[in-house]
């Protein structure tokens, strides 16, 4: 943090009158709550309510094996390009042929990325970005491949939000929460697809157990 923006919080916070305002958490509800096993299924199903493809494997080198049976199947073409995300160190991705890492150039179809956590409650990709992750790999191309640790399905928001605090580690300079492929209807009510992302969504979930 520079000198000048501790300077500015520091002046603000000696303004504020009083203690700190104690913040109660929120009601969890129903939807965000369960063992691993509901909050999985309920994670899959909200997938499948946002129009987004999912398969799961059991092992980390079988990620890339599931990705390139999906692109196969999908007959899509164009540039494939992975973040450099530590998460995706395990899965096999360099059986894709011509994959790059790095950031998106506009000739790019597909992008792959980790995530940070898959929420139940309404079965959305928690994302962030960083200097292994840059933030276009999530909005650029037509398609976007997301990675899911099925240990880091999570119930509620606030748990996904947990999990990004976890160890104390600086927040990322961007959290982006996906629910399903790009869509808007504020043009004359008629849905479109791909407006503001990704037309196709594909998340692979893996289960190591």
């Amino acid at each position: 943090m520079s000198a000048a923006r501790e300077d500015i919080l520091g002046r603000i916070r000696a303004a504020s009158p009083g203690p700190p305002v104690p913040v109660s958490a929120g009601p969890i509800p129903a939807r965000g709550r369960g063992g691993p096993a509901a909050l999985r299924q309920r994670f899959f199903g909200g997938l499948d309510a946002a129009g987004v493809s999912h398969a799961t494997v059991t092992a980390w080198p079988e990620v890339g094996a599931e990705i390139e049976r999906f692109l196969a199947a999908a007959g899509a073409a164009g540039g494939l390009v992975a973040s450099t995300d530590p998460m995706l160190e395990p899965c096999g991705l360099d059986r894709l042929a011509g994959l790059r890492r790095g950031a998106p150039r506009a000739s790019d179809a597909v992008s792959i990325t980790g995530t940070v956590a898959g929420i139940a409650e309404t079965g959305t990709l928690m994302v962030r970005s960083g200097h292994d992750i840059a933030n276009a790999l999530h909005f650029l191309t037509d398609t976007h491949v997301a990675i899911v640790d099925a240990a880091r399905i999570v119930g509620a928001y606030e748990d996904a939000f947990a999990l990004l605090r976890a160890g104390g580690a600086p927040l990322p300079r961007n959290v982006t929460l996906i629910t399903g492929p790009s869509r808007s209807s504020d043009i004359e009510r008629i849905l479109q697809i791909g407006v503001h992302g990704p037309r196709t969504l594909h998340v692979v979930v893996c289960d190591a157990g």
